[in-house]
């Protein structure tokens, strides 16, 4: 009669304690970013990303060993709060002042690139009887700024975190493969550094595409460039509030939907840095360019962290059955934004 009761207490002793088991998931997910990081630095794999190439190790993950039940704790904590975390210290990137005072030109084209990148993948994905959830992401990603504007839309449309990891690494990959194509077409292309700039800028996906794509223009091309990101993210806060109103009304007029919407407070986190950073960081509290640089890095961990929580939630069949047609649609939004900012720039 012992047995069964020896038996019930190793199981029981086999279990990590809460603690250990949320302290071993957030070190696990940095121990697949730092992973990610030195896969990063292989020739080849530097031009995909750290953020790519950790999302890549833990997909693999999943697939050959399976999801680590034993410390879900910490890395469920690590794709939702160190995700927000990172999009509210994002928000040191944004000039507001550059952007106001010198994009505003800039900005009203920033904002017809997201409706059309959003409307156009959409429209693309219904008539591919694609995914609807990873292909809102995708335009989301595409029009705005990549990884941060996916994973601040997903907690508000209630996408699964299966969808913002398949969105994000999609999004990664694309994106670096169309900046490649950029800096190879720059020299043939009828572009002052200027105009390649503005171009860059208004079409590429992430903040770190449009560098790499607007390196090659010189200084003056890769401010422009990055002006004309700014703005993109700029945007993003909104375009969220955007999706909150959308949400809420279509709450309300689906009676079996009991979910509210939560408000995503790291926005505000975000729109509050980005003052910060832009308005008192470094004019009234001075703050070195060191310092600033070790926030950056911090956030990039913190977002790659998290997006490796993400990532070890994806299933490869579901990627084959479900990833295709948002891809299709997603390269073809993406296609047709450069060729029609080419053209207006």
């Amino acid at each position: 009669m012992a047995m069964p009761e020896m038996q019930t207490n190793t199981e029981t002793k086999k279990q990590p304690s809460p603690q250990t088991a949320w302290i071993g998931g957030i070190a696990f997910t940095f121990l697949i970013a730092l992973l990610g990081y030195l896969l990063a630095m292989v020739p080849g794999f530097d031009r995909v990303g750290q953020l790519a190439c950790a999302i890549i190790i833990a997909v693999f993950y999943r697939q050959i060993f399976g999801y680590p039940e034993a410390i879900r704790p910490g890395i469920a904590f690590a794709s939702k709060r160190l995700l927000r975390a990172a999009i509210i210290l994002y928000g040191l990137k944004l000039s507001i002042d550059t952007v106001l005072s010198d994009g505003l030109g800039l900005l009203v084209r920033d904002a017809g690139v997201i409706v059309f990148a959003i409307l156009a993948t959409v429209w693309l994905a219904k008539v591919f009887k694609a995914d609807k959830s990873i292909s809102l992401l995708l335009g989301v990603g595409t029009g705005v700024c990549g990884a941060a504007a996916i994973a601040a839309v997903a907690p508000i449309v209630k996408s699964k975190d299966e969808d913002t990891a398949i969105g994000v690494g999609i999004i990664a990959l694309m994106g670096t493969i169309f900046a490649i194509a950029y800096t190879i077409l720059r020299p043939v292309l009828p572009l002052d550094a200027i105009e390649y700039g503005i171009w860059s800028g208004s079409s590429l996906h992430e903040v770190a595409h449009v560098a790499l794509a607007g390196a090659p223009a010189g200084d003056e091309g890769l401010a422009i460039a990055l002006l004309a990101k700014l703005g993109r993210v700029f945007l993003l806060v909104p375009l969220c509030f955007i999706f909150i109103a959308i949400m809420k009304r279509k709450n309300k007029t689906n009676e079996a939907e009991d979910a509210k919407i939560e408000f995503p407070w790291f926005l505000v986190g975000f729109i509050i840095v980005s003052i910060l950073g832009s308005y008192v960081l470094g004019e009234s509290i001075p703050v070195s360019d060191g310092v600033m640089d070790g926030v950056f890095t911090l956030t990039t961990w913190l977002l790659t962290a998290a997006m490796v929580g993400l990532g070890l939630n994806v299933s490869l069949k579901d990627l084959r059955t479900r990833a295709l047609r948002p891809l299709a649609a997603m390269t073809i939004t993406s296609l047709a934004l450069s060729v029609i900012v080419y053209f207006i720039v």
